[in-house]
């Protein structure tokens, strides 16, 4: 389940005005509702069938208690009954069955309802940007190589051998390149772990049902590679394991709210992506990110939300790259987002800025479709708890903005001030 049924009977009209801020016209409720109604008539003639059946049962017991003959006629008569009732519960029961199957896997297919906060909007064109940081930090963009130019001549990239080995879209980051990389995801993991955040080294082979829970499957298995012979996929973030260890649990409301960081790498597709960012880091069917997910209570959700984008910027603010932040409308939020702040950073290759983060609160959408709850000391019943991430940051897209803003006139890289200790240089 990934919606709320109920949610859906009791204001079908309110909720499919929500789906429609997403400017999706495939998202109507109507097959849902006439669906659910059938299973309802169903279940409802199957209830009342099983209790007369039931009844049947007791009354023939007590009869022949009572001294009534098995062979009597109202004996046999109640039997003929009985038989006919349960030739219709026969017919019934997969009927039922089927029908709710079909109606739970609709719902997977449906995204997750805007937050009432979300920008209107059609597209991305109608996002709003809510604030910038570091324009004092932005290069001259002139005689500035793109990063997969000047990561080639230093000889800390090689795309070509990468392509021997594998496809397009995959690097061998060599020397230097590859310290670099360890150097940013140490850097990362250490900021996090410092504000709180508990460090998980999770599988990277994910099974189906943890996507499903985390909401890429049914809908974009397109966009994840397969393991052919098992049921294991690459995982496309470690948002997936981190979200999933707690799937079909109970929590004690003390246990939130739960933060965790994890480095994995990444493997996407990109699907759809046809000749965008064929060069470079920017988009590569394998690349390493730091994550940040969090499990909270309901009413601590939009703080924890802030907090949460506040984590990922104090990454570059410390690496001292210029960004902005977007907040994503309602036609351009993720299938599984509420609500949506996107980190990006600058480029001077390009003069332009590029996502490096997505910081989304998916309410309690995932935890609905993986089963997370918590339940409070003394109250009955139990909550969906509500589930948030974000990249704290993407690696590759970190180290494309490094070789860009911090890339001087001689050909080299000065190497940004907190890294050094890591990196043990001060320029490559």
């Amino acid at each position: 389940m990934v919606l709320d049924l109920k949610l859906i009977r009791q204001n079908s009209t309110q909720i499919q005005e929500l789906l429609d801020r997403r400017k999706a016209k495939e998202y109507d409720l109507s097959l849902v509702l006439e669906l659910d109604q059938k299973h309802r008539e169903i279940e409802t003639n199957r209830s009342q069938l099983s209790a007369r059946s039931n009844e049947i049962g007791k009354t023939i017991g007590q009869k022949i208690k009572n001294g009534s003959s098995p062979q009597g006629e109202e004996i046999v008569a109640l039997k003929e009954e009985g038989n006919s009732l349960k030739t219709q519960l026969a017919e019934l029961e997969p009927q039922e069955k089927e029908l709710k199957a079909k109606i739970n896997q609709l719902l997977l297919q449906f995204p997750n309802l805007p937050a009432d906060s979300s920008p209107l909007g059609k597209d991305e064109s109608e996002n709003v940007e809510v604030r910038r940081w570091g324009d004092e930090y932005i290069p001259e963009s002139e005689g500035i190589l793109p990063h997969w130019e000047i990561g080639e001549q230093l000889g800390i990239l090689d795309f070509k051998r990468a392509v021997k080995i594998a496809q397009s879209r995959f690097v061998n980051l060599v020397g230097v390149g590859a310290a670099l990389e360890r150097a940013l995801i140490s850097f990362m993991l250490d900021s996090q772990i410092a504000v709180g955040y508990l460090e998980v080294m999770p599988p990277v082979l994910v099974n189906t049902e943890s996507l499903t829970g985390t909401s890429q499957l049914p809908k974009f298995a397109e966009e994840s590679f397969k393991c052919g012979e098992d049921d294991l996929w690459l995982t496309p973030t470690a948002e997936v394991p981190l979200t999933n260890l707690y799937r079909g649990e109970i929590l004690e409301a003390d246990q939130l709210p739960i933060r965790h960081c994890a480095h994995t790498p990444c493997f996407r597709r990109e699907a759809g992506s046809y000749g965008k960012d064929t060069r470079g880091l920017i988009r590569l069917h394998q690349f390493n990110k730091v994550e940040l997910v969090k499990l909270v209570k309901p009413e601590d959700s939009e703080a924890e939300h802030q907090a949460l984008v506040q984590n990922a910027e104090a990454i570059l603010q410390a690496l001292k790259l210029p960004y902005r932040v977007i907040e994503l409308c309602t036609g351009d939020l993720g299938f599984g987002a509420a609500k949506c702040f996107d980190l990006e950073v600058w480029l001077p290759s390009a003069s332009t800025y590029r996502e490096i983060s997505s910081c989304s609160n998916f309410h309690d959408f995932q935890a609905r479709r993986a089963n997370i709850r918590f339940k409070e000391t003394g109250k009955k019943g139990t909550q969906y708890v509500h589930t948030l991430n974000g990249s704290g940051l993407a690696i590759g897209r970190t180290m494309a903005a490094v070789l860009e803003n911090y890339q001087l006139p001689n050909g080299t890289i000065k190497v940004p001030e907190v890294l050094q200790p890591y990196l043990k240089k001060e320029v490559i």
